[in-house]
């Protein structure tokens, strides 16, 4: 079984192991915007058994068939264009084809509960937090990273601006996690729903990985320390 250096953060475990992601995921364990914390502090809030999501963790890289690539071994333009070409285009596709099927459940069963129309609007607020972000990322923050000379004021700038826009993200999927039971469909529930929930955990997951890959993987090459 591959075993996991326990004296890393939650963020560091997923930067070497990325299957460690979605049991993090499972769990409702944010690796990204508070990932800075060993497994024990961040399983403490929710009552987890720290040596148990070891386990699991360890259990799902053994169980990879292939190591994964190690995303800090990327040049800077590499690592944009991995993001962009991943995230920002899963996000572009899938946000638009999401809204109807949201807004399509919340009428149909917002009246058997009420937590669907909540979903819908948080859902409302992530797509338009996250398009935007999207736009100026691409035309304005990665450009200067990528720059030879990149004006020191409009990177701290750009980068404070990315960090607060994570925290508020990461808050909007916590939120719709929760109002979902985490993702699980009642017994009453129909297959559009299904599909709505399906789609919202890989949201979830594509934009937690998105969001860690910035935050601890590009973010440190040019904020030491961070």
């Amino acid at each position: 079984m591959t075993m996991i250096d326990r004296n890393e953060t939650i963020a560091q475990i997923v930067t070497a192991h990325p299957a460690a992601a979605r049991v993090f995921q499972k769990h409702g364990l944010d690796y990204c915007c508070h990932g800075n914390v060993k497994l024990p502090e961040a399983c403490e809030p929710r009552g987890l058994d720290p040596e148990r999501l070891f386990g699991e963790v360890e259990a799902a890289l053994s169980a990879s068939d292939a190591p994964a690539e190690d995303p800090r071994t990327l040049s800077t333009p590499a690592l944009l264009a991995r993001i962009i070409d991943r995230h920002h285009g899963y996000l572009r596709r899938t946000l638009p084809y999401v809204a109807p099927i949201s807004a399509k459940v919340a009428k149909v069963h917002g009246a058997h509960d009420p937590r669907l129309v909540e979903v819908d609007r948080a859902f409302t607020e992530l797509s338009a937090a996250l398009l935007p972000h999207l736009d100026e990322e691409e035309q304005v923050l990665f450009p200067a990273l990528a720059s030879r000379a990149p004006d020191p004021a409009l990177l701290a700038r750009e980068l404070d601006k990315m960090m607060t826009d994570h925290l508020a993200v990461g808050d909007l999927l916590a939120r719709i996690r929760t109002l979902t039971d985490d993702f699980t469909l009642p017994e009453w529930g129909c297959n559009t729903y299904r599909v709505l929930l399906s789609e919202l955990d890989a949201i979830e997951a594509d934009t937690l990985a998105h969001v860690h890959l910035e935050n601890h993987v590009l973010m440190p090459r040019f904020v030491p320390g961070n």
